[in-house]
């Protein structure tokens, strides 16, 4: 019989790692709240039109990374390959723009992108993201990275930079692109197959390729910084201030363009101690004129997303320790199988009140659930003999000390009780 095995591209996420998810969870929660951004959940799945429009036809998002279907309607859907677009469709149907500007939103679930697998990159992978919508102010720029950069501080990420660049808006940028296509067309034959492909549709994402006959090209091709107009080179002159007040640490990247059409003028990552090929631990920038591609009125916004996966490899990589979870407080035991239906009700009114605690099971010897005990981390055992049978008493070892005392069901409850969430 053919032995099953998780997709290419996926993974399980075992109870070993789960206390790295957790933690990364919880600083995600704490930072939301305390820069006022609400959570708003999208269906995992949406029109395939609204990322092709959205994302771009010419990226390799829509090209080549998108898993797409029709459904039994005869209408094609296509599983989310990122969160921006569809945050804007809810955006838009959804008439939040009468609410405060900006609309501060965040969301975290699934993405499914086909892509060749790496450290850290997945054909699934978990997303968290973060928009605030409606304000085009330099400020707002600055408070998104800062609030990126808030949540590597208190993961304590080590050696975090920003990676920054502007790459304009409608007005400025067509005479920059002509510029970047003409460096690239007198040297079309040493591009790589993908690039040619680029040239024409998508010619910002050669700056990006990562192969070693484009890199030296890009490094000495046209710099959008040279060609913004006055509005784009303003704002990002006053990003860059904001950036020094607060000692920040970046790096003007010109290579820097991101992977999506809707981008405009400020574009940045946040680099760390990384892991693999890849140091950048998350990415984001402006989107000033998806709203308009997608049927609504101009509407300016920005946003990042970060990669579970890749923070909780950077955890481990870093070896920066977090809260242990999942280990019992009381681990209950008999000595005799005739006192399990009393250690059933034991076991059942400690998590009543609140404390993790395990039941130990098939009638095994009390070695055997001592060693069970120490093998779950628990901290102490509560142990059912022949003496205490019928008078509601156990005897409690400190797993740890190693030592032993008798305490009524009453007593053991109150010491252990905590408070249910």
């Amino acid at each position: 019989m053919k032995k099953f095995q998780s997709p290419k591209g996926t993974r399980d996420v075992l109870p070993a790692e789960q206390k790295y998810w957790r933690q990364v969870e919880q600083v995600l929660d704490s930072l939301a709240r305390i820069f006022g951004y609400e959570r708003l959940d999208l269906p995992v799945f949406e029109s395939t039109a609204l990322f092709q429009r959205g994302v771009g036809t010419g990226t390799d998002i829509v090209e080549k990374e998108m898993y797409t279907f029709t459904d039994k309607g005869g209408d094609s859907m296509t599983l989310r390959p990122e969160f921006t677009a569809g945050v804007i469709r809810a955006y838009l149907e959804n008439g939040m723009a009468s609410r405060p500007k900006p609309v501060k939103l965040w969301s975290y679930g699934p993405i499914f992108r086909y892509e060749r697998p790496q450290a850290g990159r997945y054909r699934q992978f978990t997303q968290f993201n973060i928009e605030a919508i409606g304000e085009m102010d330099p400020a707002l720029d600055f408070e998104i990275m800062s609030a990126a950069w808030q949540l590597f501080s208190d993961l304590k990420f080590r050696n975090l930079c920003f990676q920054i660049n502007s790459i304009g808006c409608p007005a400025c940028r067509p005479g920059y692109m002509e510029q970047l296509k003409a460096h690239f067309r007198s040297h079309e034959k040493d591009l790589c197959g993908d690039c040619r492909n680029r040239l024409e549709k998508n010619p910002l994402r050669l700056l990006d390729c990562k192969k070693e006959t484009c890199k030296p090209l890009a490094d000495r091709a046209p710099r959008a910084a040279d060609f913004l107009c006055k509005e784009c080179a303003d704002h990002f002159e006053t990003l860059k201030r904001y950036l020094d007040s607060m000692a920040m640490p970046y790096t003007v990247n010109p290579r820097l363009v991101r992977g999506l059409d809707y981008y405009t003028k400020t574009v940045f990552e946040v680099w760390a101690e990384g892991i693999g090929a890849q140091n950048a631990v998350c990415g984001g920038g402006r989107y000033d004129g998806l709203a308009e591609i997608l049927g609504g009125p101009p509407t300016p916004g920005i946003g990042f997303a970060a990669g579970i996966e890749r923070l909780v490899m950077t955890l481990m990589h870093q070896q920066i320790p977090v809260p242990e979870t999942g280990r019992p407080d009381v681990y209950v035991a008999c000595q005799d199988p005739k006192a399990m239906p009393e250690a059933v009700r034991l076991a059942t009114l400690l998590r009543q009140a609140g404390t993790p605690a395990v039941l130990g099971f098939g009638g095994r010897s009390l070695k055997a659930q001592l060693r069970e005990a120490d093998n779950r981390g628990a901290r102490f055992t509560a142990i059912i003999g022949e003496e205490e049978l019928g008078k509601q008493a156990v005897q409690v070892r400190d797993m740890t000390k190693a030592v032993q005392e008798q305490l009524s069901w009453t007593d053991l409850i109150t010491r252990f009780r905590r408070p249910r969430d």
